[in-house]
């Protein structure tokens, strides 16, 4: 039978993470949806790939040996898929550069202002992502070279260069009562619900959380968005505060939400990533030293 890839990854999840609730997070799909996949792969297969529990979902024989080679499979159907999108920009002359929000904040177009004129005749075309993909496109192949934010999932399978920090405020409510404050202490918003990223997104939505810097206090999510829009309308109608980049006061106005610097909380990073493939790709190589230059990353 021809399998869909998309049922291999959502098995592979599945294998993964040993149960479905877990998966489908990962997965950004329902639980209903993703136990239908894998029924479906399962009948299409004629086996059985999992013995099914209360505790979760065991590999059987019949699916230990294909989660054996499920990622070889996808890393050489993703391989195939990134070298085909790649010839085809090439032949389009266009460079697509993926991007979270902001990108590179003002460093952005003096960027691509410098790889125009390092390469006359092309073209860098900008696409935007969700932040359910942090990867900003780079992991699916759907770009060439992207602008992220880190850290982010997947990071250590790609190259990356950091360009430069910036400290990371609170955005909040004008309502607020801490709205009229100069600066916050991090300690001080530990008990608010905040506006945070999808769970999938791992190290990325922990780091805008800054789980990691709570001293173990739990962290409350009020809201859960992927655009910036939605972002700022979850704070102005009070769903939850959220840690942003300080650019974000300049590029995300919006009435009714207010940015503050916040104390004892780690910066932002901001860096170039692109895919080991791309190391002898001489176009790529060129976007990442116009960003180098232009941020003076040596």
């Amino acid at each position: 039978m021809d399998v869909d890839t998309r049922l291999l990854r959502y098995f592979a999840a599945v294998a993964e993470e040993g149960t479905l609730t877990r998966a489908a997070e990962r997965l950004y799909v329902s639980q209903p949806a993703l136990t239908k996949q894998i029924r479906q792969l399962e009948a299409g297969l004629g086996v059985e790939l999992f013995t099914r529990s209360r505790t979760g979902m065991t590999l059987t024989a019949a699916g230990r040996a294909l989660a054996e080679r499920v990622p070889a499979l996808l890393a050489g159907w993703e391989g195939a898929l990134r070298e085909t999108r790649s010839a085809a920009s090439r032949a389009a002359r266009v460079l697509r550069v993926g991007f979270l929000a902001s990108a590179a904040n003002e460093a952005t177009q003096p960027i691509i202002a410098a790889f125009a004129l390092r390469r006359p005749g092309w073209r860098a075309e900008m696409r935007q992502a969700a932040w359910s993909n942090p990867s900003a496109g780079l992991a699916d192949a759907d770009v060439d070279v992207a602008l992220v934010r880190l850290p982010f999932p997947g990071q250590e399978a790609l190259r990356v260069v950091e360009l430069f920090s910036e400290p990371r405020w609170v955005a909040l409510p004008e309502s607020h009562p801490l709205a009229g404050r100069e600066t916050i202490e991090f300690r001080e918003l530990w008990d608010e619900p905040f506006v945070a990223a999808p769970p999938g997104t791992g190290p990325w939505r922990e780091h805008w959380l800054a789980a990691d810097e709570r001293d173990g206090h739990p962290v409350r999510v009020g809201a859960v968005t992927e655009q910036p829009d939605d972002w700022l309308t979850a704070i102005a109608s009070g769903y939850g505060i959220a840690l942003a980049p300080e650019s974000a006061a300049r590029f995300y106005i919006r009435p009714g939400v207010v940015y503050r610097p916040v104390g004892s909380v780690s910066p932002s990073t901001v860096g170039v990533a692109w895919a080991p493939a791309d190391d002898d790709n001489p176009v790529v190589q060129d976007f990442v030293r116009c960003c180098r230059e232009t941020c003076g990353v040596t």
